[in-house]
């Protein structure tokens, strides 16, 4: 995979999977509305060539007015049904601002499905302040920063997340900045753990 990294944006060309058309499809939605978001977790190593199977992509969205959710939910709800609700307000009162996600997916089917959730956690403020800007062929996403991503794949520890992990820290070898990998690293309490399979 040939990349091209500059001042926070990645742009790189590859075919488009089932799991990419799905996502640029349904952030399309946020960016016609001018809607934050940052794209994390497993999603973010398969966006950039790892292998392997999933059926869902993570997303972190900025804050929003009950308002402004309810037009989020007219435009999404054009193209995507939400799995847990079909109650705006639902959806708004007893998950989002309850800090617990809600699915999205194409109608009549359930794989691939989107998590969608307003920004809580500290890691998640800071990767969605921190996106990057990834330009996909023609398309635009924002992702949580690599080294970020690394390090919390670590964190969660999985054979699966370890593997997201190394792939993304071999991929982004050359451009990755290693004194903020390390920031992350240490605040996660990582250090054994990324000694053990970055380091080989």
């Amino acid at each position: 995979m040939e990349l091209a990294v500059s001042r926070g944006t990645i742009r790189f060309s590859k075919e488009l999977n089932r799991l990419d058309t799905f996502t640029i499809d349904f952030v399309r939605v946020l960016d016609v509305q001018k809607i934050k978001y940052v794209l994390v977790s497993g999603y973010v190593a398969i966006l950039f060539g790892r292998s392997r199977n999933s059926e869902d992509i993570d997303l972190v969205l900025e804050n929003l007015s009950e308002k402004r959710w309810k037009l989020l939910w007219l435009g999404l709800t054009e193209k995507f049904v939400c799995l847990n609700t079909n109650d705006p307000k639902e959806a708004y009162h007893e998950y989002l601002r309850s800090m617990t996600a809600v699915r999205f997916s194409r109608p009549g089917e359930y794989v691939p499905n989107i998590e969608v959730k307003f920004v809580h956690q500290p890691l998640e403020k800071t990767a969605l302040e921190r996106r990057v800007k990834v330009v996909l062929n023609e398309h635009i996403l924002f992702v949580s920063p690599i080294e970020q991503q690394i390090a919390f794949k670590l964190f969660l520890g999985s054979e699966k997340d370890i593997e997201d992990a190394k792939h993304l820290h071999l991929v982004f070898r050359e451009y990755l900045n290693k004194e903020l990998l390390q920031q992350y690293i240490n605040a996660l309490h990582q250090e054994a753990t990324a000694r053990k399979y970055l380091d080989s």
